[in-house]
């Protein structure tokens, strides 16, 4: 029986020391704190929300705007922000290079920015419509004059010969005709006619032949004319 006694009070909770208590006091303490800050927290957040909805309603309805810039913000006001500018239907971006500098600006749909003007705000500079209109006209100046650059070296590298006037003291004028109608440049193919693409013959040996049938056809001529006589 005393057996059985002493098991039961040694299984039954000690009383709690003055330790213990001043432990379980200051932890309800803590607890109650955090709770509170969540509390304040929450209470914080949903009061920002609300002056932010307030704010994005009178960007909406203010014709004069296309777009708004707000003061460096933190990452949750910044989330805060884009959240309710989603709902509203209006274009949203942060920019900034380090947290502390970091900002939202807002755009109507209507009104969204261009690639350049995201740039512009990325690199921390103020967008300007009129400069940049000027940098684009200068960026399709500088491509037409390289494209026309370009096709005049083309078209160098590419000489329209005249082989009647290059041939012409040597094999005579209606000879070098003949060879200048059988070398004429095919444009569409380059310098080279697609005819001379089967034929092997260099321009001396077209020439040469063209000078043989002439001797042929004037000693053929002459030939017959002695016989006549």
């Amino acid at each position: 029986m005393a057996d059985l006694l002493g098991s039961i009070l040694n299984s039954m909770e000690k009383p709690p020391t003055v330790g213990d208590q001043e432990s379980r006091r200051k932890a309800r303490e803590q607890a109650a704190r955090i709770k509170k800050m969540e509390e304040e927290d929450k209470r914080k957040k949903a009061e920002f929300r609300k002056k932010m909805e307030k704010e994005v309603s009178d960007f909406i309805q203010d014709s004069s705007q296309q777009k708004r810039k707000y003061n460096p913000m933190g990452k949750i006001e910044r989330s805060i922000l884009h959240d309710v500018a989603e709902v509203a239907g209006l274009t949203s971006f942060s920019f900034g290079e380090d947290e502390e500098s970091r900002y939202v600006m807002l755009f109507k749909k209507e009104f969204a920015p261009s690639d350049e003007e995201l740039e512009a705000y990325r690199k921390g500079e103020e967008w300007d419509p009129q400069l940049a209109e000027q940098r684009r006209r200068l960026k399709e100046q500088a491509a037409l004059e390289e494209a026309e650059s370009s096709q005049s070296k083309k078209i160098k590298t590419c000489p329209n010969s005249n082989y009647k006037d290059k041939y012409s003291h040597l094999i005579g004028t209606s000879a070098a005709k003949d060879a200048a109608h059988i070398l004429e440049a095919n444009r569409t193919y380059g310098c080279v006619p697609v005819a001379n693409k089967r034929d092997t013959r260099s321009i001396e040996e077209a020439m040469n032949e063209i000078r043989a049938k002439k001797r042929q056809k004037r000693e053929d001529d002459t030939g017959a004319h002695s016989s006549s006589s």
